[in-house]
């Protein structure tokens, strides 16, 4: 196995943990990252979603009692945990369904460093928006996840398909989206954590099973590495994002996204870096 490739793989599973649940877009990252690293091509983009599993991973060992009261409540009807996974697939469903059906075109003609700069910016503004709507606590109605109704699942899972045009980020997508229909900071973001599970969970078999004829048994390692360092990135992002929503909102990140998406759009026009894949 080559060094350079394991290298790669594992710089690539940095950025995707580090990246999956802050609103800043792990795709449109994983994208840029590739363009500046030359990997690219459809095994790429089947690794980049592969890694995301190592992501939820991180989200399942944080919230591991929380999944575990869920797992023994369900069989025995207790309504906490019926109502948890109703609300995960009311919030999994409409994203689901548009990706199965705008797959091809998605990844056919928006993956592509532009496409990113341009969601990098617009969400920038659209973050700025939504802490300036919540600035005195007047419109937040729900400040703990556990109080999200099926309604409120269901919008959230409306305003997640946002997320699949790169650069928007899913992450960004649940916890803005949700702080606009009246969840507190704290209750958005872990509710964004849980829609992970199933939201890429389910990304991540599917696109494995369609494009399996692309890979082989060499590939495992380099697919291992990613994963691995995926996982252990988010487990510690994780852990710091929840301690950084006590007390601060969002309003670096949206910075963050504006400055980053000027700098790819003028890197580009001034033809310093080829950012086409």
């Amino acid at each position: 196995m080559e060094f350079e490739l394991l290298w790669k793989a594992a710089l690539m599973g940095l950025v995707e943990g580090l990246t999956e649940f802050l609103p800043i877009s792990s795709t449109g990252h994983l994208i840029l990252t590739g363009a500046l690293l030359g990997w690219t091509g459809e095994k790429i983009k089947v690794f980049e979603v592969a890694i995301q599993v190592g992501a939820i991973l991180a989200v399942c060992s944080v919230y591991a009692a929380k999944l575990r009261e869920v797992a023994l409540g369900l069989p025995q009807g207790e309504p906490r945990a019926r109502g948890f996974v109703l609300n995960m697939l009311l919030g999994f469903a409409p994203a689901a369904t548009m990706g199965v059906l705008l797959a091809d075109i998605i990844k056919g003609v928006l993956f592509n460093p532009i496409v990113v700069a341009l969601g990098f910016i617009v969400g920038g503004v659209v973050i700025l928006w939504a802490e300036r709507w919540q600035r005195d606590g007047r419109h937040v109605r729900i400040h703990e996840a556990d109080e999200v109704g099926w309604r409120d699942a269901l919008q959230v899972g409306l305003v997640q398909c946002l997320a699949l045009i790169p650069g928007t980020s899913r992450s960004g997508a649940t916890i803005i989206g949700g702080m606009l229909l009246g969840l507190s900071r704290k209750a958005a973001t872990e509710f964004s954590f849980f829609l992970a599970i199933p939201m890429i969970v389910g990304a991540a078999v599917y696109d494995l099973a369609r494009h399996r004829h692309l890979l082989s048994v060499s590939d495992l390692p380099w697919f291992a590495v990613g994963l691995a360092v995926s996982w252990l990135s988010a487990w510690l992002c994780v852990r710091w994002l929840l301690h950084f929503v006590a007390r601060h909102s969002f309003v670096v990140f949206a910075w963050y996204r504006i400055a980053f998406g000027l700098l790819v759009l003028g890197t580009a026009w001034a033809g310093w870096v080829d950012w086409r894949v």
